[in-house]
């Protein structure tokens, strides 16, 4: 079993900058993926970015991509999340996810181990 903990999320203006981290309780091992989820209001969960952990490959929904960055402090079992240019349509609780093999990175269905959640609210 893995644990996931996060921490970062709020609330900022449109334009603004967020980061979250997650720290996972031990080693998920080379193949798997670690990265984040996210539901907004009345939505269902959705793939936002992962990172495979033996390479660092990453990976975003096309909605992040340019303002969302995802990097990791491995000896730290660590991913985190720098989110810049936040728009309201961002505005969702965060959760943390690790799926042990990379291929199912994108598919809520298929994650392992999933943190609690963080709220990220954008509005004017």
């Amino acid at each position: 079993q893995v644990d996931l903990q996060e921490s970062g999320g709020g609330s900022v203006q449109p334009g603004g900058s967020l980061r979250l981290s997650c720290t996972a309780s031990k080693d998920i091992g080379s193949s798997s993926a670690m990265g984040w989820f996210r539901q907004g209001p009345g939505k269902e969960r959705e793939f936002v970015a992962a990172l495979r952990w033996g390479d660092e490959i990453t990976s975003y929904t096309d909605s992040v991509k340019g303002r969302f960055t995802i990097s990791t402090d491995i000896p730290k079992n660590t991913v985190s999340l720098q989110m810049n240019n936040l728009k309201p349509e961002d505005t969702a609780t965060y959760y943390c996810a690790g799926t042990a093999q990379w291929l199912w990175h994108r598919d809520p269905a298929r994650v392992n181990y999933w943190g609690k959640g963080t709220l990220v609210t954008v509005s004017p």
